[in-house]
């Protein structure tokens, strides 16, 4: 608790080497915050100061917090192939908005091993025509695999973009049945 007796804001972040590259996880109290793809020192740096201007606080390293030991946990247990759903809380702060709902949306109801359009994920949330909105939405997606915007791919059949490189995208849709795996 702070001076005025309000419970002062804590970022815990580590690094984790996984099969798609390094992944920063950071947490707040109130759950899971952020996940980076390519999380190279100096990627870490800038999303660490990035945090520290958003939420408040300045993230501290520490591995064994148990939220971020969970998470590492469920997204090794993922990348494994031997977990389809992450039961983690999620801290929403760092979206709002539109891009929030769609991404409520993408979580709850697009499944492992399914893809839903850029345009229909804009019609589950009442905004028939949003196809780029919601392309805008994954791209500012602060939870990433968790929060599986992989899973939104283009109406023709098309991979669509991902912030974590299309080989990234292709590699987690391989992982989950949807794209066969690459034969070399």
């Amino acid at each position: 608790m702070d001076s005025h007796g309000q419970d002062e804001q804590r970022v815990v972040w580590t690094v984790v080497d996984t099969g798609i590259g390094p992944l920063m996880l950071a947490a707040t109290r109130q759950g899971l915050v952020n996940v980076v793809f390519h999380a190279t020192d100096a990627i870490s740096e800038r999303v660490r100061e990035r945090l520290t201007a958003r939420l408040g606080a300045e993230p501290v390293e520490d591995p064994d917090a148990p939220l971020l030991v969970e998470a590492i946990r469920q997204v090794e247990a993922y990348l494994a192939g031997e977990r389809r759903d992450f039961d983690l809380p999620l801290d929403w702060s760092l979206i709002s908005g539109f891009n929030r709902e769609v991404l409520r949306e993408l979580a709850s109801g697009v499944p492992y091993g399914t893809v839903v359009g850029y345009g229909d994920l804009a019609g589950r949330v009442g905004q028939p025509g949003g196809a780029q909105a919601v392309g805008a939405a994954m791209g500012a997606n602060p939870l990433p695999v968790v929060v599986p915007c992989h899973r939104v791919v283009e109406s023709d059949g098309g991979i669509g973009g991902f912030g974590g490189g299309l080989e990234t995208k292709r590699q987690l849709l391989a992982l989950e049945g949807v794209l066969p795996e690459p034969l070399f």
